[in-house]
């Protein structure tokens, strides 16, 4: 293949399966019913070939419209290494103004994401490496779809499958009630011990008497964080909840760009940062966020999308910034863009870290045969 890095072709492949009734999980948004992404494919005149994910946005066959068409147009015929004079394109053209706001910021996610991907393939480096990083592990804790409402002893019997995975941090989901929600946070902590870090996410399900009813409980039982109580654009909650206890505010996979995270920064009620590389504008946005974070020693802990491709990129970039901090392992009981979609997105320590691929650009192979037999499935995924 040759180093001929003109973009010749941008394809979006819209997919989703079902999630079995038995393997569904209640969360603060609904009870997820599917699973679905945009998986991106960027060609080179060379011949190289780079994979990206968009967040699906609960609307993944208009983002991937999005891609095959506006997005494609403005990006044809530009080099693949000069990721921000695509990603500066598409904002002049399509982000600033009259364009489609948040879908854009997907859709030019795993554009971008893409492009990282080739950039080290053409450089015969892993991402880790041409960031400037280091082969290191990376502490990981038990997310994605999973841990949600329901009896405490359910929760102790799947919450120990990560342990015994060697998981030392895990999320609990709450935005069910206060009462209940401390319960099971209870539960865990009684069952687990001191030791164990558990972080919350209410998915935007609480309001702020809520939190000011639930923030004690949490501060006694020191959970580390509590993540997206309320909307992302809601700030004057977050500005109030800030006061009601120690536990801090967490939020980011839905704030957009770094002009987003500016106020969240400069507002200083939210201290962990959770931007998503599928969602905030690609991997080339996400470093620009960290190093703005790292000026206020904030961490950033990314918040992660749907298949192994957004993971592996998450780890290659925790590897790579100063004020990196936990990966989202997803242990959701169901998951074939984990399992099936792609190779693994990293290794395993067995002490609760995740260690970047040592292979060129995102070190990922895809298998197109999975995307072709799983089409998108339209409707909404929680209900």
């Amino acid at each position: 293949m040759s180093k001929d890095l003109k973009i010749t072709d941008i394809q979006a492949f819209p997919t989703s399966f079902p999630i079995p009734p038995a393997n569904r999980v209640a969360l603060g948004i609904g009870t997820a019913i599917k699973r679905d992404a945009v998986v991106v494919k960027v060609t080179t005149a060379g011949g190289l070939v780079g994979w990206g994910e968009s967040h699906h946005g609960r609307a993944h066959t208009a983002v991937a419209k999005l891609i095959e068409t506006t997005l494609k147009q403005l990006v044809l015929g530009m080099d693949a290494a000069d990721v921000v004079g695509v990603w500066k394109k598409i904002y002049d053209k399509q982000l600033a103004s009259h364009g489609m706001g948040a879908g854009t910021c997907l859709a030019m996610s795993g554009i971008d994401c893409a492009l990282w991907d080739i950039r080290g393939q053409a450089a015969g480096m892993p991402l880790w490496k041409l960031l400037g990083g280091a082969r290191r592990p990376v502490p990981a804790y038990a997310g994605g779809v999973s841990l949600g409402f329901q009896p405490p002893a359910e929760l102790l019997a799947e919450l120990q499958k990560s342990l015994d995975a060697g998981y030392k941090a895990v999320k609990l989901r709450v935005g069910d009630r206060p009462k209940r929600d401390l319960e099971r946070i209870a539960a865990v902590r009684k069952a687990v011990g001191d030791e164990l870090v558990i972080l919350t996410d209410a998915n935007i399900g609480y309001s702020v008497e809520d939190v000011r009813q639930v923030m004690p409980g949490m501060d006694e039982l020191n959970v580390s964080w509590l993540e997206e109580p309320f909307p992302p654009h809601d700030h004057r909650s977050y500005q109030l909840a800030r006061g009601f206890g120690r536990t801090p505010l967490a939020a980011g996979e839905n704030h957009y760009t770094r002009y987003e995270f500016n106020r969240v920064i400069e507002d200083g009620n939210i201290t962990i940062l959770q931007p998503d590389l599928s969602k905030t504008g690609g991997l080339t946005e996400t470093l620009r966020i960290a190093a703005m974070a790292s000026a206020y020693k904030l961490p950033v802990h990314p918040h992660s999308s749907m298949t192994g491709l957004n993971h592996a990129i998450s780890i290659h970039f925790l590897a790579a910034i100063d004020n990196g901090g936990y990966f989202e392992g997803d242990v959701s009981k169901s998951n074939k863009f984990r399992d099936e979609l792609c190779s693994p997105a990293c290794e395993w320590d067995g002490k609760g870290n995740v260690v970047p691929l040592d292979k060129p650009g995102l070190g990922v192979e895809v298998d197109e045969a999975f995307l072709k037999s799983h089409p998108a499935i339209e409707g909404p995924g929680y209900i």
